[in-house]
C-alpha cells in the first residue's frame, strides 16, 4: 500500500517524534519513519492510530490511483513565491461527516460574494469549541443566523443561551437559547 504519511506530516510541520508522540498509545520516531517510507508494512491499525496523531483521516493517508493530488508549483513566504525545496502534493479536500456549507450571496463583514464557507457542526456539550468564531445558528421555522459566538451563559449538555454578534457594521447582539447545534467556519473557499 502506498502511503502518504510522510506528506501529510511534513504538510502540518511536524517531526517523525511529533507524530510518534501523539499516536495512542504513544510509539516511536523510528517506527513512523519505517512506516512512512515502507520498510514496515502499513496495516489498517497503524494507518488509523497515525490519521488520529495527524488529525486527518485513514484515506487521507492512503494515496489512491483515482484520487488526483496537487502539485505545490510554490511556497509564499515574507521572501515571495519559490519553488518548494522538496516535491510536495496536496490532497483535494474532501467532505467530513457532520460538514455543512453556507454559500455568501452578498458581501457582508470579512466575506465576499461568490465565497463558500465549510461549517463543522457541533452538538451542545461541544460549543465551547465555538467561542470567538463565526457560527451558523438553526433557528425556528427553518432559518438561520450566521455571526460571530462571543459569548455563553450556562454552558453543560444543554446549549444554554448563546450571545451572537452577527456580520457587518452596526449590527446588535442577538441571544438564542438552547440551540440544536451550531456550526463554525473552518473552512473559506473563495474564487479569484
Amino acid at each position: 500500500m502506498i502511503t502518504a504519511i510522510r506528506e501529510v506530516r511534513r504538510a502540518k510541520g511536524l517531526t517523525l517524534d511529533d507524530v510518534a508522540r501523539a499516536c495512542s498509545p504513544p510509539t516511536t520516531a523510528q517506527t513512523i519513519g519505517r512506516l512512512e517510507t515502507g520498510t514496515r508494512t502499513v496495516s489498517v491499525g497503524w494507518l488509523n492510530r497515525i490519521a488520529d496523531a495527524l488529525g486527518v483521516t485513514a484515506a487521507d493517508l492512503v494515496k489512491l490511483p483515482t484520487r488526483a493530488d496537487i502539485p505545490v508549483a510554490a511556497v509564499l513566504d515574507t521572501s515571495g513565491a519559490h519553488a518548494p525545496r522538496r516535491a510536495q502534493t496536496l490532497a483535494p479536500p474532501a467532505p467530513a461527516p457532520g460538514l455543512v456549507a453556507v454559500t455568501v450571496a452578498q458581501g457582508v463583514g470579512d466575506y465576499r460574494a461568490g465565497d463558500e464557507l465549510w461549517c463543522e457542526t457541533l452538538a451542545p456539550a461541544e460549543f465551547g469549541r465555538a467561542l470567538n468564531r463565526d457560527v451558523l445558528v438553526p433557528r425556528p421555522a427553518g432559518r438561520f443566523l450566521f455571526a460571530r459566538l462571543i459569548g455563553r451563559e450556562a454552558p453543560g449538555d444543554q446549549g444554554g443561551k448563546l450571545h451572537l454578534l452577527p456580520l457587518g457594521a452596526g449590527s446588535r447582539q442577538q441571544v438564542v437559547a438552547d440551540p440544536p447545534w451550531v456550526a463554525p467556519a473552518i473552512r473559506l473557499v473563495r474564487a479569484l
